[in-house]
């Protein structure tokens, strides 16, 4: 493919939020450097704060970048791997697989840095980046447009996405017996994450599917009181020496229409 893919939805609010938020440490880092890295700190994912109550850290370390050539190739892979899914799923569906990628590359990291702490052998790490996000939209790809091709830039060479996907799998397991080994085990965690999302999601995706159920709940309370008030008028009427009857979904019967129905 040589174009990128449709700047919109759930691609262009993931990559406003990330280019906000990387202009917005650079400012401050100029305005107030002291300030700025310990707003970076306690912003990305560190096991050891996170254990210590900052809780929104695995929502949060995605947004913070670090160094101009890395946030220019992360944002350019979630622009082209988000679009492309975009332009064949629901925005929403794309959201729901970034998101839980990235809790997955966060969740890696915690189980691997409690372990290594419960061996003695544990130290500070701080996690930045949408990394695990984009190897999930990846791993996305491969498995449900597996078939699809890339060029291997600057290669003049196309490859099957699911071959691509297996070859970033293959190099974060040989990175797992470095000293990146942390960061090999988070993105695998977020590829995985994204594969239980693909099994595990509605087609629509958690948002569509939460208001669904919300809107199904409210419904079916909203036909009991219905149902609680028919039975309560027919009491009443009983007493008034009249009889009316309801359906099962508290509508009231006519006795006339019932007739003609059967006439």
């Amino acid at each position: 493919m040589l174009s990128f893919p449709d700047f919109r939805g759930a691609t262009r609010r993931l990559i406003l939020a990330n280019l906000g938020a990387y202009f917005l440490l650079l400012i401050l880092h100029f305005a107030a450097p002291v300030f700025t890295n310990s707003m970076t700190f306690s912003l990305a994912f560190e096991p050891g704060s996170f254990l210590h109550g900052y809780l929104w850290q695995p929502l949060t370390y995605s947004l913070i970048h670090t160094s101009l050539l890395g946030t220019f190739f992360e944002l350019l892979s979630l622009w082209f791997l988000a679009g492309l899914l975009e332009s064949m799923h629901d925005d929403g569906w794309v959201m729901g697989l970034f998101a839980i990628s990235v809790l997955g590359t966060a969740a890696a990291a915690l189980f691997l840095y409690l372990v290594s702490f419960a061996s003695g052998d544990s130290g500070v790490v701080v996690m930045t980046g949408c990394f695990g996000g984009i190897f999930g939209l990846l791993v996305a790809i491969g498995i449900l447009h597996g078939d699809m091709e890339f060029m291997m830039f600057p290669l003049p060479i196309n490859i099957k996405a699911r071959y691509l996907a297996v070859i970033y799998g293959l190099v974060a397991i040989a990175m797992l017996f470095g000293e990146q080994r942390i960061y090999a085990f988070a993105q695998l965690g977020g590829a995985f994450a994204g594969w239980l999302f693909i099994r595990m999601a509605p087609r629509r995706g958690f948002g569509f599917a939460l208001s669904e159920r919300w809107y199904g709940m409210r419904n079916g309370y909203y036909r009991w009181k219905r149902r609680r008030t028919a039975r309560k008028f027919e009491v009443y009427m009983k007493k008034q020496g009249r009889t009316v009857r309801f359906d099962g979904q508290g509508h009231l019967i006519d006795e006339d229409d019932d007739k003609k129905r059967w006439n």
